[in-house]
């Protein structure tokens, strides 16, 4: 199983600036790089300051220049924001710019705050079946020469400018969660991202399951690869993992409160949560956390990534959007590629 790092620019207050987030996003994507694992991963959001992500292919074309060796993936594009021409073009051109580095994740997005702004009336069902007319269009864009007469784009004869530099296309990476979904992306030769979010290892056996169904059905096709994506947090200490147990918790309350869109929000960040807010909340525990999330020391995450490589996962994404220090973030990294990742290879 190899190893990945799932990475943004993120805040809750304007402590920090834009810019030094930035930079700290860059410096996590280096370490990941000469630290041998084998991509970095950034997504799309619009608005919001709690995952700061316009496009992630400007993103990855600067990291193309400031790194060697690492993969560079979209994890992922929000399909209903993008016309199949513009997708495969743009994705092409990164791809030629990081000399054939690209991994393209596409989903169909998971906030209403962004579905009311920039495409309104849109839900989950009208942004997946986007995303299930997207991806077979951008293919064949990549092809040449394609006219498209589908419920949601329509275009004459059309070649992607440019083509990408691999061949036949840089990998296709599909966000799934349902079996439905599972289905779409096996029978379309795309890989699978999944994340159980907040839940424990039931939710991850789950998940492969379906993957594996979704393989089964389609036997005739070639196997995918996937994916898993967890938040993750090597601890020097017990009382260290509590503390990134803590604020991991403190993450998922903020990412509970976008996803409901219910709380105001000013100049992209949501109103502030109290200490009493987050320790009401229902089932978002600092205990939680620690149980579900891969959050320990070097012994146990080996532990968990044994499991879970068991289970036939082609690779792990760890993903360090938590909002703690970026010390601590970079701490955790380190921790992770020295005294985790050689217990893999």
């Amino acid at each position: 199983m190899r190893f990945s790092l799932f990475v943004h620019m993120e805040r809750v207050s304007e402590q920090t600036s834009q810019k030094q987030l930035y930079d700290e996003m860059v410096e996590l994507c280096q370490i990941a790089d000469r630290g041998g694992m084998h991509a970095v991963w950034t997504g799309e959001h619009h608005g919001m300051d709690f995952t700061i992500a316009p496009n992630p292919f400007i993103n990855l074309a600067d990291l193309a220049n400031k790194t060697k060796n690492v993969r560079l993936g979209t994890g992922t594009v929000v399909a209903p924001f993008w016309h199949p021409i513009k997708l495969a073009g743009e994705a092409a051109m990164t791809d030629i710019i990081s000399n054939g580095r690209l991994e393209l994740g596409i989903a169909r997005g998971a906030y209403s705050f962004e579905y009311e702004r920039l495409h309104p009336g849109l839900d989950a069902w009208g942004a997946g079946q986007r995303m299930r007319e997207l991806i077979p269009a951008v293919k064949k864009l990549w092809e040449g020469d394609y006219a498209h007469e589908g419920e949601f784009w329509k275009f004459p004869a059309t070649t992607s400018s440019p083509l990408p530099l691999q061949h036949p296309h840089p990998p296709i990476w599909v966000a799934a969660r349902d079996p439905n979904s599972h289905e779409f992306a096996v029978s379309n030769g795309c890989n699978v991202q999944v994340t159980p979010l907040h839940l424990g290892d039931e939710e991850v056996e789950k998940l492969v399951g379906h993957f594996n169904a979704a393989c089964e059905k389609f036997s005739n096709l070639p196997r995918p690869q996937i994916m898993l994506l967890r938040h993750t947090y090597v601890a020097s200490s017990e009382d260290d993992a509590q503390i990134a147990a803590d604020e991991v918790n403190t993450f998922y309350n903020y990412f509970g409160a976008w996803f409901k869109n219910e709380r105001p929000i000013s100049r992209g960040m949501i109103k502030t949560l109290s200490a009493e807010e987050i320790a009401a909340h229902p089932f978002y525990t600092p205990a939680a956390m620690r149980k579900n999330n891969v959050i320990g020391t070097p012994e146990e995450v080996i532990g968990r990534l044994k499991a879970y490589e068991a289970l036939g996962f082609d690779e792990y994404s760890f993903w360090i959007d938590t909002g703690m220090s970026f010390e601590r973030k970079k701490a955790s990294l380190e921790r992770m590629i020295n005294d985790v990742m050689p217990a893999f290879k």
